[in-house]
């Protein structure tokens, strides 16, 4: 069995920045979950599909373009906003589910460990991880980072109306009645609020490397 660590948390907490550096960290392999999603939301769109059309986001999940993952199109808003319909639909997580449990149990590249970062992955897609955090921070200060992010793409947006898309996007992913966004009991919560990224780096890192070390001198014993 790999080494799991799995990253959930709500919309520009941190969470993608923070699995990319702990899995450059450890040298393990890195899958964003949520770029699943969005490729999927733009597979449909791409068809002029309706992402809340189970028919046509189905389709979408079973056609999505892995090489497109680094594509500017899957951050657009309009993706975004697509992406939490197709997610809220059980047959396209169950089309995804197979694709990240085997990403996890056989991590590319003969890594001993893999770190995926989404909404459900210690609640549902790996309960049994090895290590989980759960990333969070206040929706004004994701909300600016948002807005910051958009800004060095050459997007210009209006901060409050970002605040209220995230405050509408964590009222969706908590609530809706697949897979929920929510912290797993055994998860450690990392509040980055008032944490620059090199400081929540290291916070994640004491908070999991105990137990990766752990079961990397398990393996080793095995």
């Amino acid at each position: 069995m790999s080494i799991i660590i799995a990253v959930d948390g709500t919309a520009a907490s941190g969470k993608g920045t923070l699995a990319k550096r702990v899995a450059r960290h450890f040298n393990f392999a890195h899958m964003d979950s949520g770029a699943l999603y969005r490729l999927t939301a733009l597979a449909v769109l791409d068809q002029n599909g309706d992402p809340s059309r189970e028919a046509d986001a189905v389709k979408g999940a079973r056609t999505i373009d892995l090489a497109r993952a680094g594509d500017p199109a899957i951050r657009s808003d309009k993706v975004g906003k697509a992406s939490s319909q197709v997610a809220a639909i059980p047959a396209v997580r169950q089309a995804l589910y197979a694709f990240q449990k085997s990403f996890l149990e056989h991590p590319p590249g003969n890594s001993l460990g893999a770190v995926m970062d989404g909404r459900d992955i210690g609640t549902v897609i790996a309960p049994n991880a090895t290590a989980k955090l759960f990333v969070d921070a206040k929706p004004e200060v994701r909300a600016r980072r948002r807005w910051l992010e958009l800004k060095s793409l050459g997007i210009d947006r209006n901060e409050a109306e970002l605040l209220a898309e995230i405050v509408a996007r964590d009222h969706a992913d908590r609530t809706r009645a697949v897979s929920p966004l929510k912290q797993a009991a055994d998860a450690s919560l990392l509040d980055t609020s008032a944490l620059g990224i090199d400081a929540a780096f290291a916070a994640a890192l004491a908070l999991v490397e105990p137990k990766v070390t752990s079961a990397l001198k398990a393996s080793h014993r095995g």
